[in-house]
Parts: structure tokens; C-alpha cells; sequence
């Protein structure tokens, strides 16, 4: 009698699983379609039987039968895999609109009306590779001191022009004096330039007569200054004065610079029509006039460059170099300040021709880094070719693998240099390069120059600048 009633609620419960999986089914036809409403059914049948037969008692009916039962619904289960798959069939229309789902609040549910809503959360950036100090250089070579070609290019045309135009300004003014060709030159010309610091050097030579004029060396001058030279007037008692065009800015038996730049000065600003000019060449000229130096600021769409413009003294001697009209103070107001910048210049092109080397390179990354510092801006790039030009004699190798290991040891040459205060010229050794400097500024740039030996990479990072020529 328990066996009966046993079997009679187990078929209870059957019925009422089968009445829900009829239910079930028909409701999934209109969803998944008749060959998935009939996988569906296979599946839920399969498992039950599954279950079934685990769980629940056996009867004799069950103990009598085949023991390869349990297979056949293993069998029964396999047909999900061989039943084909039809494409479903789309749904109903009511079941094909899309959920229209409430707008969600742009407020957090903690977070009071009036507050201003938070952020959405950004995914953040995979973390970036480590780079050694060697390829952060040649990055930082890459980002901030190469120039664009199209840039130098157009930089070279507008200086050219302008020079074309001034020497024939001065040829109509001043028909008396004999200027030579103006050559613009500098950085930009020899692949040195790396900020907008450096002017486009514009050189006005003056001709003069060789029998006439002598050179006296800064260091047997009044000024004792070996970097200002004077420009004496000689063979007076053969040659009065006057025979000479340049006699009339003599002061003291030389030619004086503080005359000559006075009276350039005051063609440049007052007696050339520059803004005619910079139209002709689609860009707009200014002179300088708070500048002591003769300088012509340029603004193009597409660039900003400083032209300056420089009274040369060349031809006297050839050991001499060249002299420039510079706004001296005090007794050397009237001489001309000795420029090795040519001779420095033609120097780092041989020992870097001679060799495949760096060395110019490593001059155009110290000039970018110094001059994004507030501390290193101080330091020039006569300062910084000094230090070159004594690593670039001394050192061997100069390959490009070894830049990050030259540039620290730059570093290290300009420390020893502000601790001694002194950096002798290359070209001149009575010339100490750091007597520009004030002692505070030196202090400032060797405890700037300290910090970035124990960090170098930090001098790369907490780069300032705003690219070259206002790019």
C-alpha cells in the first residue's frame, strides 16, 4: 500500500511539472521559435529524467528494467548537438519594440540638489613602458629641440629679404659710407639653433682701409677687458683726418662703436618704412626699442623670429676674428667686443666631421633644457659651447649610444666649472666666460645643476619651454 500511494504522488508531481513545462513551452514558441521552443523541451526533459533517477527512489519497474537507462537519457541529451540549428524567426512586433528605460538621474542618489554632478569615472591609460635616460633624451630631442624644415627654410627666405632691403636703405642714406654685403648667419645658418633665443645674426660690415685703421688688443686698453678690442686710426701724419670716411665717428683718435649704433639706431626706427617693407613679404616688422641691441622682431602666420643686426669690424687681421659693435659699459664703451662665435662654430662642424660625432647634438639638448629652466636660463650658449668644445677635445667616443653618458658629464664640467667660478674661453684663455655672471645667479644655476645630476631625468620632465620660434 505505501509502495501504491508512492507511485501515485510521484505521478502527481509529474503532472503538475509537465502542466509547467506546457505552459513554459507554449510561451517560449513565441519567443524562441518552434525549433527552439522543441530544443528547450528536449533539454528540460532530459534533465529531469536526470534527476529523477539520482535523487529519487527506485521502483520495480525501474530495478526490472534496462540497466543502460541512465545512457539512453545521456543519449537523449546528445540531440541538442545533432538537432540543426534553424535561423530564428523574428518576433512579434510587440516584443520587437525596444525597453524604453527612465532617463538615468544626473545626480548620485546620496548627493543633494545642489550640488554640482561628479564626474563620470574616465578609463585610465595603461601604465606607460620605462624608458631609459638615454632614450628619454633622444625624446626629448625629438619633441623639443629638432626644428622643422619648412620652418628654417621660411625663417632663412624672410631674413634674406630683409637683408636685401636694408642694404640698399643704407646704400641711398649714407652713399658715403662703405658697407659691405649684409650677410645674415648665425645658429640658424649651421644647424645650431634651438630656441628662440638665438638671433639671426644680420652682420653690416664696415670696408675700411687697411693702410689706415690697427687693432689694439683689450687687455693693453684702458678697460684692461680682453674680450674689447679697440679700433685705433693710424698714419695720421701721411693721412690727415678725413681722408677717411669713418673719421667722423672717431673719439680719441678710434672708432668708436657708441657712435656708429647710435646712428644706425636711429635708422632703423626712425628712416626705414618698415611696415611697406613687411608687407611685400606678408608678415609684420617691428624694431626694437626697449632693447639697447639693434634688433628687428618679425611676425609671420606661420613664425616669430629676432633679426639682429651687427656692425662688424673683419679684414684687420687674420688672427683677429671679428669685432662687433656691442652696447659696452664704462671704459670700454667705445671699443668692439672680440665675437668667436664663427670660430666656435667652424670648430664643432670639424670635430664632428671628423668622427660621425655628437657634439653639436649634445650642444643643441643642453641649449633646450637650459633655456626651459628658471635657474639655467642664466647660462648662455657661450657658456655652453665652452663646455662642448672641452668635452668634444677630450673625449673619444662620441657615438650616439653614448649622448646620455656626455650630457651628464656636461653636467658635471659646469658644476666644477661654478664652483671655481671660472670657464675659460676656448679660443682665448684670458677670457673667463663666467664673469657675466652675477654670484647669486651662479649660486642659483650650480645648486640647479646639482639637484639635476642626482635627478637627470627630472631636468627632461620639468622641461618649460614653448618650442622654438614661438611654435
Amino acid at each position: 500500500m505505501a509502495a501504491f500511494f508512492q507511485k501515485r504522488g510521484k505521478r502527481h508531481q509529474d503532472d503538475v511539472l509537465g502542466s509547467a513545462l506546457d505552459f513554459l513551452l507554449a510561451n517560449a514558441r513565441l519567443v524562441l521559435g518552434v525549433s527552439g521552443a522543441a530544443m528547450l523541451a528536449i533539454a528540460t526533459l532530459a534533465v529531469k529524467r536526470l534527476i529523477d533517477r539520482a535523487t529519487g527512489p527506485q521502483d520495480e519497474d525501474d530495478a526490472k528494467g534496462d540497466p543502460t537507462g541512465l545512457e539512453d537519457s545521456w543519449k537523449e541529451l546528445s540531440l541538442l548537438k545533432a538537432t540543426p540549428r534553424r535561423p530564428p524567426r523574428s518576433p512579434p512586433a510587440a516584443l520587437s519594440k525596444p525597453l524604453l528605460l527612465p532617463a538615468p538621474s544626473l545626480l548620485a542618489p546620496d548627493q543633494p540638489a545642489g550640488a554640482e554632478p561628479r564626474p563620470s569615472p574616465q578609463l585610465r591609460s595603461p601604465a606607460p613602458m620605462c624608458l631609459t635616460f638615454q632614450e628619454k633624451l633622444l625624446a626629448f630631442e625629438r619633441n623639443h629641440v629638432s626644428i622643422p624644415v619648412a620652418q628654417v627654410a621660411l625663417a632663412k627666405q624672410l631674413a634674406g629679404d630683409i637683408a636685401l632691403e636694408l642694404q640698399a636703405h643704407l646704400q641711398n642714406k649714407f652713399p658715403e659710407l662703405p658697407f659691405g654685403s649684409l650677410v645674415p648667419g648665425g645658429p640658424l645658418y649651421d644647424g645650431l639653433q634651438a630656441g628662440a633665443a638665438d638671433y639671426v645674426r644680420l652682420l653690416a660690415p664696415l670696408v675700411l682701409e687697411p693702410g689706415l685703421w690697427g687693432l689694439v688688443p683689450g687687455v693693453d686698453t684702458v678697460a684692461g677687458d680682453p674680450r674689447c678690442w679697440a679700433v685705433r686710426r693710424t698714419q695720421l701724419e701721411f693721412c690727415s683726418r678725413g681722408s677717411s670716411p669713418w673719421d667722423r665717428f672717431l673719439v680719441g683718435g678710434y672708432l668708436s662703436s657708441r657712435v656708429l649704433l647710435e646712428l644706425l639706431r636711429k635708422t632703423l626706427t626712425v628712416a626705414v618704412n618698415w611696415p611697406a617693407i613687411g608687407s611685400l613679404f606678408g608678415c609684420l616688422i617691428r624694431p626694437s626699442v626697449a632693447s639697447e641691441d639693434l634688433l628687428l622682431e618679425v611676425q609671420h602666420e606661420r613664425l616669430e623670429l629676432t633679426v639682429a643686426v651687427l656692425l662688424a669690424v673683419t679684414g684687420l687681421g687674420p688672427e683677429d676674428g671679428l669685432l662687433l659693435a656691442w652696447p659696452l659699459e664704462g671704459l670700454a664703451g667705445n671699443f668692439w667686443l672680440q665675437d668667436l662665435y664663427p670660430a666656435e662654430a667652424a670648430r664643432l662642424r670639424a670635430l664632428d666631421d671628423r668622427d660621425a660625432g655628437t657634439r653639436r647634438r649634445l650642444l643643441l639638448l643642453l641649449c633646450g633644457v637650459c633655456r626651459g629652466h628658471p635657474a639655467l636660463g642664466k647660462l648662455t650658449r657661450a657658456h655652453l659651447t665652452q663646455v662642448v668644445l672641452r668635452l668634444g677635445e677630450e673625449e673619444a667616443d662620441w657615438a650616439e649610444e653614448a649622448l646620455g653618458e656626455r650630457f651628464l658629464q656636461a653636467l658635471e664640467l659646469l658644476v666644477g666649472s661654478l664652483e671655481r667660478a671660472s670657464l675659460p674661453c676656448h679660443f682665448n684663455p684670458w677670457v673667463n666666460v663666467l664673469a657675466s655672471l652675477r654670484q647669486q645667479e651662479i649660486e642659483d644655476v650650480g645648486y640647479a645643476l646639482y639637484r639635476g645630476l642626482q635627478d637627470p631625468e627630472g631636468l627632461l620632465c620639468g622641461w618649460a619651454g614653448q618650442g622654438w620660434l614661438g611654435f
